[in-house]
């Protein structure tokens, strides 16, 4: 008799049960929300929108986590971001090899193009990066240091290397480190046997107290300004990147204060706004060890400042891949980096510019007008 009524109890429950779980799936009541964002989360989908806007980001003090106060406080950082890529000071060496009047056949027919050089870089465990030095004929005698992203090659973006080039500016091209025609080198690692790396997640592996991987992404650049420095006298060095090579411009200006402008283009933004699993980004993004010295509003500032020197980011509305402007717009942060060079003294400037002339990631023929006024001091 009892276990008779224990079952009817328990019957009732699961219908009970039942019958709300299907009512919430139907009509969405409580706590159908709370479950789906679980579900969201669990399997990585994009989220409720209004996770994004909680108050814990609308509340957040971006000057709260600025330890700039001083050009002191500036100077440390830089040189200890620069102690921890290098583990020393910059090097003042020179590339392995430059390649003089090499011929590529994918800018054979770029019309005011006099020279192309080849410049290669050979680093530690032999990983090698490959840069080509643009010279035109008719020059403004002003270099633009140009950096492609994870996607491929330079030669993707032909047509900002060829926009430049028309209008008088040198350009060495780079790309990321084991992107495009980088090298992919087999690696014997004392803890884990020969790896041959493919993606910048492997880089950890080689992160020791005497090595940084960070190099591979900075030590490219410094060695041909290195070079080009010796061998010519352009008045000005700029830097524009896209995606990936847009976060290395941040960082490499922030470093090598030789860079007078510079422009990322869908680069990056700092890690309290990385809401998406897109915008987390490689090793080189979430590096605990490089953002404790210097986090990336921090970076901002230090690319920024300094005599005639500034930075400008440029984010895309509806970027399929990375850092759309809708979130720079929710959350904008420029005025405070702006604010910060004002403390030190007026020295440098920052801006932001949304681009709404391209859905794609890409930087666009609006965006280019852009940075060109800019460069000409007309933005």
């Amino acid at each position: 008799m009892k276990s008779g009524i224990l079952f009817g109890i328990i019957l009732s429950i699961i219908l009970v049960t039942f019958s709300y779980g299907f009512l919430a799936g139907v009509y969405e009541y409580f706590p159908y929300n709370e479950l789906n964002n679980i579900k969201k989360i669990i399997l990585n989908e994009d989220t409720d929108k209004s996770i994004i806007t909680s108050t814990s980001f609308e509340k957040f003090d971006t000057n709260s986590i600025i330890g700039i106060e001083t050009k002191e406080d500036l100077n440390y950082k830089k040189t200890s971001l620069i102690k921890y890529i290098w583990k020393n000071q910059m090097p003042t060496k020179l590339p392995a090899n430059i390649e003089a009047n090499f011929i590529d056949d994918n800018f054979r027919d770029l019309k005011n193009l006099k020279q192309l050089d080849k410049i290669t870089i050979e680093m530690e465990h032999g990983v090698s990066s490959i840069a080509y030095f643009f010279i035109p004929y008719d020059s403004n005698n002003k270099l633009i240091i140009y950096h492609h992203g994870h996607a491929g090659d330079f030669v993707l973006e032909k047509s900002t290397i060829t926009f430049f080039l028309n209008h008088g500016y040198s350009i060495v091209g780079f790309n990321m480190p084991l992107k495009g025609m980088n090298n992919q080198p087999v690696i014997e690692t004392s803890d884990f046997g020969p790896i041959k790396f493919i993606s910048h997640k492997q880089f950890p592996l080689l992160e020791s107290s005497k090595f940084s991987p960070m190099k591979y992404f900075v030590e490219p650049i410094m060695l041909s300004l290195n070079y080009i420095d010796g061998s010519y006298d352009y008045d000005d060095y700029y830097m524009i990147g896209i995606s990936g090579g847009g976060w290395t411009t941040i960082v490499y200006s922030a470093i090598d204060e030789r860079v007078s402008k510079s422009y990322s283009v869908a680069g990056s933004y700092p890690l309290h706004l990385r809401h998406e699993a897109k915008n987390l980004g490689d090793y080189e993004q979430i590096n605990p060890n490089l953002y404790r010295i210097a986090n990336y509003l921090e970076l901002y500032i230090m690319s920024s400042f300094g005599d005639d020197r500034k930075l400008v980011q440029l984010f895309i509305y509806n970027d399929p891949c990375c850092f759309q402007a809708e979130l720079y717009e929710k959350f904008p942060y420029g005025n405070a980096i702006q604010d910060r060079l004002e403390i030190l003294g007026g020295e440098g400037k920052f801006s932001v510019f949304l681009d709404n002339s391209t859905n794609q990631h890409e930087i666009s023929d609006h965006a280019l007008s852009l940075i060109l006024d800019d460069m000409l001091n007309k933005g």
